[in-house]
């Protein structure tokens, strides 16, 4: 039973993150605002789970200050992975090898969402259900994410629907995953921090400069404070 529940679960959580890229898509022209929203919502992720998240995992086992250092090693790895990446492409923000870059990362993410959710649910009913529902909305947002950034970084409709796809899969992927194994907690921290600097490069480097770039107005910094207020109240209804 705990099986089916689980599976069924992250199908719809593929169904959450199908839904968030074809918005995206569908308000094409309204892409900086939706890139604005995205960017709130990437940095968010990044503070209001993955960080307290990672703390939470890492209890007797690190020090914050090394999992907040694991962070920092993820952040300044992703901004070297940046620069080797645009390193033929400078004074050209598009980059579509930088796009498939964040789009891997937050399907990576969303393989950790299935994963968490399906290894709650094997321990607790009711904090499986809790997990769910942040998986479900961060889903949405990391579908919103992964076509916003492969679409910013010059990536065709097609091309952004094939790593929305990818996307959508990962939580399925993750939740049979957690069926088969037992996560180690120190390593699932390590893992959490490093995706908390993955994000808040992406979100604080990449979305929210181009955002404000491409529409420099009181309208984009509303959207980013939205982006990160959708995930706080989601976290924080969740927790």
């Amino acid at each position: 039973m705990t099986s089916s529940l689980i599976l069924a679960i992250a199908l719809a959580a593929c169904a959450a993150t199908m839904i968030g890229g074809l918005l995206a898509l569908r308000l094409a022209d309204k892409l900086p605002l939706v890139m604005a929203f995205s960017a709130g919502a990437v940095i968010g992720v990044a503070f209001f789970d993955l960080a307290p998240e990672a703390l939470n995992a890492g209890i007797g086992i690190y020090e914050s200050r090394v999992l907040l250092a694991v962070a920092a090693l993820g952040f300044f790895s992703y901004t070297l992975l940046d620069r080797l990446v645009a390193h033929h492409d400078c004074g050209n923000p598009v980059n579509l090898a930088r796009g498939m870059i964040g789009a891997a990362s937050f399907s990576a993410h969303s393989v950790m969402d299935g994963f968490a959710m399906g290894i709650a649910f094997q321990a607790n009913h009711e904090i499986g259900l809790i997990v769910a529902a942040a998986v479900l909305a961060h889903d949405f947002a990391d579908g919103l994410n992964t076509v916003n950034v492969v679409v910013k970084n010059g990536g065709s409709r097609s091309f952004a629907l094939r790593w929305l796809a990818v996307d959508a899969a990962a939580p399925l992927l993750g939740a049979a995953a957690s069926l088969l194994v037992r996560p180690d907690p120190g390593v699932l921290a390590i893992l959490l921090a490093l995706f908390c600097g993955f994000f808040l490069h992406i979100g604080a480097s990449g979305l929210l400069p181009e955002s404000h770039r491409a529409r420099p107005r009181a309208s984009t910094t509303v959207a980013t404070l939205a982006g990160a207020a959708f995930l706080y109240a989601v976290t924080a209804l969740v927790r």
